[in-house]
């Protein structure tokens, strides 16, 4: 445990930051599941809500650090293909 009064605020600013990550990137694996699940279920406009949902979700993740740019792009891009193509 640390001594110094800045450390032992630094541990707690770690930990809040850290469980704010976890939520970000969490919301957004919550949001690519019920995209997924919209689109095997064949519902197109549940599907395009959740796409919006996670869209947004996703860009919020990537400002912020949790999320690579390209892997946001690929997940977007892919997901978006998938309900473009739903009939």
């Amino acid at each position: 445990m640390a001594n110094i009064k800045s450390s032992k605020k630094a541990i707690k600013v770690i930990a809040k930051k850290t469980e704010e990550n976890h939520e970000y990137a969490a919301r957004v694996k919550n949001n690519i599941k019920a995209c997924e699940k919209a689109i095997t279920s064949g519902d197109k406009e549940v599907a395009t809500t959740e796409l919006n949902k996670l869209q947004k979700n996703i860009d919020k993740a990537v400002s912020k650090g949790i999320v690579k740019k390209n892997t946001a792009n690929r997940q977007k891009s892919r997901l978006n293909k998938k309900v473009k193509d739903m009939k």
